[in-house]
């Protein structure tokens, strides 16, 4: 980390079909829905222009789409590494399905037949926060649900199982940041319409 402390903002892709109807979604390449396409750009007035060093953005449309939306497109860099954690089996599978076969199942304590183990993730997430902390300002990054809250959790150096513990809802900003040299969030899962971020 350099002298000044550093943001890194996480985006959550706006609203698509599968998200509104709680079925989870990682490598299905569904479009935003109107929804997700208003979601999208009321996230961009949030950052309201902001200069990123670094933008990057899941090559899966819904995490493009929003990112165009947004006003950052021309920017972007896609990376395979913020694509969502592969749920194998599961994919297209509400929690409550799932859940029916495996009682108390979640993503984060598995199985998840034929996807990703959380460390497999976490591996992906710890390659990111490694660039955005080389960055010479602040990154900008437009990706999924899981796949943030890991990230977030591998932020603050945590496992990544932790992640479950931080509810992030479509079309949303988050914000990691410093706090006396110590990595910490100072916003979540702020949705459009509400106040201004920091």
């Amino acid at each position: 980390m350099g002298s000044s402390p550093r943001q890194v903002w996480l985006v959550r892709h706006g609203e698509t079909e599968w998200s509104r109807d709680g079925r989870h979604t990682s490598r299905t390449d569904l479009p935003l829905t109107e929804r997700g396409e208003a979601q999208a750009r009321s996230l961009g007035a949030l950052l309201a222009g902001r200069a990123f060093s670094l933008v990057l953005t899941s090559p899966l449309r819904r995490a493009r789409e929003t990112c165009e939306l947004a006003g950052y497109a021309a920017l972007a860099r896609t990376t395979p590494d913020l694509c969502e954690w592969d749920y194998g089996a599961f994919e297209g599978r509400t929690s409550a399905e799932i859940g029916a076969e495996f009682p108390g199942w979640s993503i984060f304590g598995g199985p998840v037949p034929g996807g990703e183990t959380a460390a497999e993730v976490a591996a992906r997430a710890a390659r990111v926060v490694a660039r955005c902390r080389e960055a010479p300002g602040e990154a900008v990054l437009f990706a999924h649900g899981h796949i943030l809250r890991v990230l977030a959790a591998t932020w603050l150096g945590l496992p990544p199982e932790s992640g479950r513990y931080f509810a992030l809802g479509t079309g949303t900003l988050s914000v990691l940041a410093y706090e006396h040299e110590v990595s910490v969030i100072s916003l979540w899962n702020r949705a459009p319409g509400e106040a201004p971020g920091p």
